[in-house]
């Protein structure tokens, strides 16, 4: 098998994660840990809450995961995305990747977290310190209305 996907509400590990994308042919691994911050626009934040169209978003992960695989040469690929409450500084998203050199290892991690981002359907909830009403964030960082 060389891609791993996974949407969970439990903690992410991103060492277990690293070690599935890890092959022996491998010169690389790369990963990202995308963590909860505790700030946006100016607003102190204090949790997140993350939704998705769980069936859809699995067949769009593997799909991203088999195009950089072929796209980068890439060995192996993992994307785990955090569902539910996330909270300050836990990861919400991991993921590695390995290749038989670095650039197309960077190139491929990059590649999965910004069409994660932008395509796959996964919502982001952020509570406020303030006690304001919550906003779902769109993929570039601003609120979005959700009917």
């Amino acid at each position: 098998m060389n891609s791993f996907v996974s949407l969970t509400r439990d903690a992410l590990g991103a060492q277990a994660i690293e070690r599935l994308a890890a092959d022996p042919a491998a010169g690389a691994v790369v990963s990202f840990i995308g963590v909860t911050r505790d700030n946006h626009f100016g607003r102190r934040v204090i949790t997140l809450e993350y939704e998705a169209h769980e069936t859809l978003a699995l067949k769009m992960l593997e799909k991203l995961c088999a195009q950089a695989l072929e796209q980068f040469g890439l060995i192996r690929a993992a994307v785990y995305h955090r569902l539910g409450k996330v909270e300050i500084g836990e990861a919400s998203v991991v993921i590695a990747v390995s290749a038989a050199h670095r650039g197309a290892a960077f190139d491929g991690c990059r590649f999965l977290i910004d069409e994660l981002k932008t395509t796959v359907p996964i919502w982001k909830k952020e509570y406020y310190a303030d006690g304001s009403e919550p906003v779902w964030v769109g993929p570039d960082g601003k609120p979005v209305q959700i009917c």
